[in-house]
């Protein structure tokens, strides 16, 4: 898992919710956003961070394929590898504002880990990716500028700051239930997932 330590002792919270299955940490102090029928996931995750990249390429297709439109998956940014610009996020967070946020986070992470780019994303490399995505490149560094998409990175970092995220990648599902640490397995996920779905059928 990528770095950051602090495991809080996890527990599987069967006492809580006798209907839900599997091993995560229900966070009290957090409201639920459940629906029902459906469950938001958020992702926490680092563009550096190779756990990440490998959980985007076969974890979340995983989770997908066995949930389809029951799930609604969004990436918020968490760093974790240490001494990175957080370009990539403001990226993704403007290209998230413009409809194109699952396309950037695919771009991002096969330019720093497949392309082994470690460098700094300036203009040049920037407008290469963008156009790779579909945006227009001027209206893309405007939103940059404007200073949102920087705001909106630091919001989800201190969310996960909040609920003492120990790791990426990450999972919050429906507000409050996390699942990280050593529970952060597809398999480990669907179990939960499924298990809230089966909730909901039964209500």
């Amino acid at each position: 898992m990528g770095a950051a330590v602090l495991l809080n002792e996890p527990f599987s919270a069967l006492a809580a919710s006798p209907e839900l299955k599997g091993t995560f940490e229900l966070l009290k102090d957090e409201p639920s956003t459940h629906q029902r029928g459906k469950v938001k996931i958020i992702e926490f995750a680092d563009f550096y961070c190779p756990h990440c990249h490998h959980f985007d390429e076969t974890g979340l297709p995983l989770l997908v394929k066995e949930f389809g439109s029951k799930i609604e998956v969004t990436m918020v940014g968490y760093p974790v590898i240490r001494g990175k610009l957080p370009t990539a996020f403001d990226m993704y967070e403007q290209a998230k504002a413009m409809g194109k946020g699952n396309e950037m986070k695919t771009v991002l992470f096969r330019t720093i880990h497949k392309d082994k780019f470690d460098g700094v994303l300036d203009r040049s490399i920037r407008s290469l990716l963008i156009r790779e995505v579909g945006l227009d490149v001027a209206a893309f560094e405007a939103g940059l500028e404007s200073g949102k998409p920087a705001r909106a990175f630091e919001d989800g970092r201190r969310w996960g700051e909040r609920i003492k995220v120990s790791s990426t990648p990450s999972l919050l599902l429906d507000g409050n239930i996390k699942i990280d640490g050593a529970n952060m397995t597809p398999e480990n996920a669907i179990t939960v997932i499924r298990s809230i779905l089966e909730a909901d059928a039964k209500k």
